[in-house]
C-alpha cells in the first residue's frame, strides 16, 4: 500500500461496516449512524447490537420474575429495553438493566436480599408495599439507635474490566429524625467468596451524612441525648445541650462532604464506595452503611436497595 494512502469506508461491504462497529461502543455507534445510509443501516443490524448485549444475556433474563410484554423485533430494541426497563430477576431479589453508553450491566439488590441489623424486628424496621419500589417491599426504618445495613453480591456477575460505583437507594419520610448527627460510615471492598477469609481487596471507609441539608444545624448547637439507648424528648426523656465535637468528617470541605442527591426515578442515593471488577473472579463484593457511634435514635429513612453501576467516565 502506498504511503499515505486512506481506505475509502464507503465502498466496504454493510456486513464489514457492522463488524468494525460492533468493536466500538453502543454510543460511538450511534454516533456513527448520521455519517450516512450506509452506516445508518449497518448500525441497525442484530449484529452489532448482538455484540453490545452481554454475553449471557440469555441466561439472565430467562430468570425474569415476569415475561416481556412483547416480542423485540431487533437487537437494537432489546437493548434500548434494557437500559430504560430494568428486569426483576432471581425470584424477585434483583434488578438487571443496561448502562446505555456501555452496555455494561447494572444491577439493584433490593432491600429484603440485604442485611440490616434488627431489620426483623418490627419494633425497629417495617416492611410494606411501596407503589414506587422495583421490588415487592422496602425497608422503613421506625427507631433504632444502631443502623447497620450490609449487602453482597458475586463478582462474576459483573461486566469485567470496569469501574463499578455502588449506591444505597433510599428515602425520607416527611417525619424522619436523627440523621443530623454525626455521619455514617460507608465502605465497598472485596472479599474471598462465601465470607471466609483472605480478603482480596482494602476497605476504605468514608464519611457521608445522610441528612439532605447537611450538618447546618449542628452550627447553632445541637441537643444530644443522654445515654447510648435513651431517646429524644417525644418519649419523655431529658436533652442537654453539649458543645459540638471537632472530628476528622468536621474538618472535610463542604464540597466534598457526600450527601443524597436526587435520582431520576424519584429516589434518593448515596455513594457507598467504588471497586474495579478485573475479571470477575475476585470472589464477592462487600457494601456497608453503619451509624452505630452516636448513639442518637433515627427513623424515617426508606431503603429500596443497593444499585451497582458502572462509573461515568468525565
Amino acid at each position: 500500500m502506498e504511503q499515505g494512502r486512506t481506505v475509502d469506508l464507503y465502498v466496504l461491504p454493510e456486513g464489514c461496516i457492522s463488524n468494525i462497529l460492533s468493536l466500538t461502543s453502543p454510543r460511538d455507534a450511534c454516533r456513527s449512524s448520521v455519517i450516512s445510509s450506509v452506516f445508518r443501516s449497518a448500525v441497525d443490524s442484530d449484529a452489532v447490537w448482538e455484540r453490545f448485549l452481554p454475553s449471557d444475556y440469555q441466561q439472565i433474563l430467562s430468570s425474569s420474575v415476569y415475561p416481556f410484554p412483547f416480542v423485540f423485533s431487533s437487537k437494537k430494541e432489546l437493548y434500548l429495553y434494557l437500559c430504560d426497563n430494568p428486569v426483576l430477576i432471581d425470584k424477585g431479589t434483583k434488578t438487571f438493566a443496561l448502562d446505555k453508553s456501555s452496555g455494561k450491566k447494572c444491577y439493584m439488590i433490593g432491600a429484603k436480599e440485604l442485611s440490616i441489623v434488627w431489620g426483623d424486628t418490627p419494633t425497629y424496621w417495617n416492611w410494606r408495599p411501596f407503589p414506587e419500589s422495583r421490588f415487592s417491599e422496602v425497608a422503613e426504618l421506625l427507631n433504632v439507635c444502631w443502623l447497620e445495613v450490609r449487602g453482597r453480591m458475586e463478582t462474576r456477575l459483573l461486566s469485567p474490566s470496569t469501574i463499578y460505583v455502588a449506591y444505597l437507594v433510599l428515602k425520607f419520610t416527611d417525619s424522619a429524625f436523627g440523621f443530623e448527627f454525626p455521619p455514617a460510615e460507608v465502605s465497598v471492598k472485596l472479599a474471598a467468596a462465601g465470607g471466609g477469609g483472605g480478603n482480596s481487596g482494602e476497605e476504605e471507609v468514608k464519611a457521608v451524612y445522610l441528612n439532605p441539608i447537611g450538618r447546618q444545624r449542628r452550627q447553632f448547637g445541637v441537643y444530644r441525648r443522654i445515654g447510648l439507648f435513651s431517646r429524644s424528648l417525644r418519649f419523655g426523656h431529658a436533652m442537654r445541650r453539649q458543645e459540638p465535637v471537632v472530628d476528622a468528617a468536621d474538618q472535610q470541605p463542604q464540597q466534598d462532604r457526600q450527601i443524597p442527591k436526587e435520582r431520576g426515578d424519584g429516589w434518593m442515593e448515596i455513594e457507598l464506595g467504588e471497586f474495579f471488577n478485573e475479571k470477575g473472579e475476585d470472589g464477592d463484593v462487600e457494601m456497608s452503611l453503619m451509624e452505630v457511634k452516636g448513639g442518637n435514635w433515627k427513623g424515617g429513612l426508606i431503603i429500596q436497595g443497593i444499585e451497582l453501576r458502572p462509573k461515568k467516565a468525565k
